[in-house]
């Protein structure tokens, strides 16, 4: 058995934490129907009508702060980055005859995707400042979404990690069926359709894996230490592909984003990007590549082609939009696209570039959506050629944008740079592909980092500098509340961008030991691209 993924690598605590990081957002969600009545107007925030209650929003920051601080202590003084294996370990049998256990546990995979998401979620309740809309349904399905994500993180039983792959779907949905844009009902259902479906190859897979190799079982270190082979692994392999690249989201399933994005309003899409892209990338390192190492050492070239394909096709298809948040959205497509090569780089370097990338590009992109929101709010408008000359009237805002546009842009000194180096450095230091093959992938590549600031600076020009527009000539800038908001984001992105070993001591034992686990099975290469002898 390999002692990188064993359940005792370290020693488990006897206080759960990780249930009570799980949940404790779960827990404000049930309090909320006893806080008082709301508007039900879906229009009551842009009325004179009586204000809602602030309590259902201030219950949600209270919880979901609460959460956030219990993660960074809990993981500061009780988790140590050094260790590959899993840690803080809760099993517990909840329904046996069905096989399921509440099974938690933490590594260097899911700790900083964890931390991640309770930032953003709470970022995106203070966001959410002026919903006034059925607002306690909102709030709670917030708070039920942060309980769903972290589930989805820190479980080690894959059918609980199913459970809460599809319950975290139910508030997305609702989010943006009730409180989205105009064809917020077509953009639900879409995402709802794409992800459902994908979700059924997740489970097939998944089930075919636990009873393949002897007794049944559905805890993810035991199924991945039977590293499934053959024709089973590379069918399962593919089927997780599928079903977590949806989520990624991977061309071309890619498709329900942009209109997810268009329709939400801005805090569920500082979840969309800063959370939910990465749970298809994370679930992908996870599944397809620590259960399914030999699959994975063959299909990993295919992975860097459809990672080079959402590089260049997403940033293509942003210069088709003339929506600012549809922009953003392929724009998301595009960077996503290097977490697949660094995925399928196989080796340490590549795979770290690509945790590294999820980090920095929930960062910046949660930003970008935030400080869309937030001159929405004032100009009722994202279509770019009926906005023009906001830097005079918006001079924070403009500053704010500019800086999580640099940082998208890979500008260096921010996070985004530092990411997508180190997947190209990952790349180009893997021996088992062929020079040819590298030098192709490189190139293509870079042709993506060139078009990035070109639609980014070019959609800052039109918006902040462009003709200006009389209607949105007295438009107030951003206040305290929000200038904190974005500081949370973009400050991060600088600290990492300068010291990038504060994000990569979390993890780097595990993607160590990840790689050290494809080499480990890297028998005959079947793929034409691996050299051979």
């Amino acid at each position: 058995m390999d002692a990188n993924l064993s359940l005792t690598a370290v020693s488990a605590t006897t206080f759960p934490w990780l249930s009570l990081i799980v949940l404790l957002p779960a827990l404000g969600a049930l309090i909320m129907p006893l806080l008082p009545g709301d508007v039900t107007d879906p229009k009551a925030s842009n009325t004179t009508s009586k204000p809602a209650s602030q309590a259902p929003r201030n219950l949600a920051l209270v919880f979901l702060g609460a959460d956030f601080l219990l993660m960074l202590a809990v993981f500061s003084r009780l988790f140590d980055s050094r260790e590959a294996g899993l840690q803080l370990v809760e099993r517990v049998n909840w329904i046996p005859f069905i096989g399921l256990e509440w099974s938690l546990g933490v590594d260097g995979l899911s700790c900083p995707l964890v931390v991640l998401s309770g930032l953003i979620t709470f970022l995106a309740v203070a966001a959410s400042w002026n919903v006034q809309s059925k607002s306690k349904l909102y709030f709670a399905l917030l708070l039920v979404q942060a309980s769903a994500q972290g589930l989805v993180f820190l479980s080690q039983d894959f059918l609980l990690f199913f459970l809460a792959w599809e319950l975290e779907l139910v508030p997305v949905y609702l989010l943006i069926a009730i409180w989205g844009g105009n064809k917020r009902l077509y953009a639900a259902t879409k995402f709802i359709l794409y992800t459902a479906l994908a979700s059924l190859l997740i489970l097939i897979s998944g089930l075919a894996l636990a009873l393949s190799g002897g007794a049944f079982t559905l805890n993810l270190s035991e199924l991945a230490n039977r590293s499934a082979s053959g024709n089973l692994g590379l069918l399962c392999y593919l089927g997780f592909l599928i079903g977590f690249g949806v989520k990624l989201p991977m061309f071309p399933l890619h498709t329900w984003l942009p209109d997810a994005h268009g329709e939400a309003n801005a805090p569920v899409s500082m979840l969309l990007a800063g959370v939910l892209l990465k749970m298809g990338g994370y679930a992908l390192l996870r599944f397809n590549v620590q259960m399914l190492p030999e699959a994975h050492l063959i299909l990993a070239p295919a992975l860097i082609v459809i990672g080079i394909v959402n590089i260049i096709y997403g940033a293509l298809n942003a210069f088709a939009q003339d929506n600012v948040k549809r922009r953003i959205a392929c724009s998301s497509v595009s960077h996503m696209g290097f977490v697949l090569v660094g995925i399928g780089a196989i080796d340490a370097l590549g795979i770290s570039g690509a945790m590294l990338q999820m980090i920095s590009h929930g960062l910046i992109a949660a930003a970008m959506f935030f400080i869309t929101g937030s001159f929405y709010e004032r100009t009722q408008t994202l279509s770019i050629p009926n906005m023009g000359g906001l830097a005079k009237v918006l001079p924070i805002t403009f500053a704010f944008f500019l800086a999580s546009s640099m940082a998208s842009l890979a500008l260096p000194g921010m996070s985004g740079f530092v990411s997508e180096i180190t997947v190209f450095l990952g790349i180009i230091s893997q021996e088992g592909f062929t020079s040819l093959f590298r030098s192709i992938t490189i190139v293509i590549a870079a042709i993506g980092l060139v078009l990035t600031p070109i639609y980014l600076l070019s959609m800052c020009r039109r918006v902040f500098f462009g003709p200006r527009i009389p209607a949105l000539a007295k438009v107030e800038d951003i206040n305290p509340r929000e200038l904190t908001i974005g500081l949370s984001l973009l400050v991060p992105t600088l600290v990492i961008g300068f010291w990038p070993r504060i994000a990569i001591d979390l993890y780097e034992a595990s993607t160590n030991a990840l790689a050290e686990r494809l080499v480990s099975h890297s028998v005959v290469a079947l793929n034409p691209l691996l050299p051979v002898g």
